[in-house]
């Protein structure tokens, strides 16, 4: 094939993605110290606050009040998968479930027939800034699925197969690389069947270097991410940095970085093969569905929120770890 680029775009707030994804955002906040009550130590005079996404001193509030984050909202019908390569993520769910992760880990929820849940960035060093670096991923259940138990699981950095190559580091998050798996993703997401070769792969490469990018077994919708770095150069053409590439899945791709290293995030699929309608937070096949998504959140809440405060986080001292909705509580 003479040119496997079907389309380059530069990335905005989300990326846009392929099914069977839905939503790709990349945070990237540099956080002033903490202020020991895992805000920050700074003014938050000038900022909308509950609102918060325009990078002002190099970092956002988002929704938070006073810890940046997002507090509890709800979702249903898919699956949201959230990296967090610097700093931390406190989770909470209306399962009375919670967990912190970072430095690496990954959490992968699938929300099936409705969970709330917030997703808070505490500040942790009052002596030093508190950078944040975090993918989240939205992945769609076939219909099938879409009313299945909601359910998270966490993949500890310390578990994620990192494969080191003369020129690059691959990070497998989802999905087989060159026969080296990942982790098994939850059990009802469409990642589950192998089948589908789901993949999510972190990338590093090394300036004045080349890598490539194994075929897939199948035409399958397949992305990259540049979103740090020099420009790459892929069949001829130079790509810059924010942008992404759809690329031919069938054939083998070779990437040529310049003089300073790229990261990428690879996201490739089998398609679902399904209607989809979307409204905010819910994401079924019908808008009939979504409609009746929206009445039962207002009737139920989808069970209620367990926790004092929407934005709740933990203890400071709290190290990584996952509290699960059956009291099983895993310490890193």
């Amino acid at each position: 094939m003479n040119n496997p680029i079907k389309q380059i775009f530069p990335l905005g707030f989300p990326w846009q993605t392929q099914n069977p994804f839905l939503f790709c955002v990349y945070h990237l906040d540099h956080y002033p110290k903490g202020n020991g009550e895992l805000g920050p130590d700074a003014s938050l005079e000038g900022r909308n606050l509950g609102n918060d996404f325009t990078i002002k001193d190099g970092w956002r509030m988002y929704h938070g009040q006073t810890i940046p984050g997002f507090p509890a909202h709800p979702h249903r019908g898919f699956e949201t998968i959230t990296i967090v390569n610097k700093g931390y993520c406190d989770h909470s769910d209306s399962l009375g479930a919670a967990g912190r992760f970072g430095l690496g880990d990954v959490q992968w929820m699938t929300a099936g027939s409705g969970v709330q849940h917030s997703e808070m960035f505490p500040l942790l060093k009052t002596d030093a800034e508190n950078p944040l670096e975090l993918f989240q991923i939205w992945l769609n259940l076939p219909k099938a699925n879409k009313f299945v138990d909601p359910h998270f699981k966490m993949l500890w950095h310390e578990d994620i197969p990192v494969i080191e190559q003369k020129n690059a580091t691959i990070k497998i998050i989802a999905g087989n690389f060159r026969e080296t798996q990942a982790p098994e993703p939850a059990p009802d997401s469409w990642a589950a069947n192998t089948d589908n070769e789901v993949a999510i792969w972190n990338i590093h490469i090394e300036a004045d270097s080349s890598f490539v990018l194994p075929k897939a077994t199948q035409d399958l919708n397949r992305t990259l991410y540049l979103y740090d770095g020099a420009d790459i150069t892929i069949a001829d053409r130079k790509v810059s940095e924010n942008h992404g590439i759809q690329i031919e899945a069938t054939v083998d791709i070779t990437i040529k970085t310049g003089d300073a290293s790229a990261h990428l995030l690879v996201l490739q699929g089998k398609p679902i093969a399904e209607p989809v309608a979307k409204y905010g937070p819910f994401v079924m096949n019908t808008e009939d569905e979504i409609q009746k998504a929206m009445e039962e959140y207002r009737l139920t809440q989808f069970g209620g929120w367990p926790w004092r405060y929407p934005d709740n986080v933990h203890d400071a001292s709290k190290g990584r770890f996952a509290k699960y909705p059956d009291g099983t509580l895993v310490e890193k």
